[in-house]
């Protein structure tokens, strides 16, 4: 596995026990890199990033996903798909290192891997309508 996917899911999993646990973000990270063993420091580098890029943009990033999420609300949707879109629209719109395609393609993978059924399309869906009206980097 590349270690930029290896690092999306770090984040996806501590953003994941962030929402389902009464911790902090930041309590939630420490416990995971706590459990982490011989993990590439670029990896958690790079996890690390994405975390606290959308723990700082959040409340921005939660209205763009809303606002491209037709009839549904954020807190509905399921934690895993919440937090996929977290990390792949952070990426869109906050790190013009990426190329969107790979974002898209990224969320796609790891909400088919960790998601429902429907998962993948679903994020695919939301991600395709935030890349073709936010204008991210290109």
């Amino acid at each position: 596995m590349r270690k930029r996917t290896k690092a999306r899911e770090m984040a996806l999993k501590i953003l994941y026990a962030w929402e389902i646990t009464a911790e902090t973000l930041e309590e939630s990270r420490k416990k995971h890199q706590e459990n982490i063993v011989g993990e590439d420091d670029a990896v958690i580098e790079f996890a690390g990033r994405l975390v606290a890029g959308v723990e700082a943009n959040i409340a921005d990033i939660d209205a763009i996903i809303t606002k491209h999420a037709t009839n549904w609300k954020i807190a509905r949707m399921a934690t895993i798909d919440r937090n996929i879109l977290r990390i792949a629209s952070y990426e869109l719109l906050f790190m013009p290192d990426i190329p969107p395609k790979v974002a898209i393609n990224e969320a796609i993978d790891m909400a088919k891997k960790y998601g429902n059924i429907e998962s993948g399309k679903f994020v695919n869906g939301i991600l395709d309508k935030i890349r073709k009206d936010e204008k991210p980097h290109e």
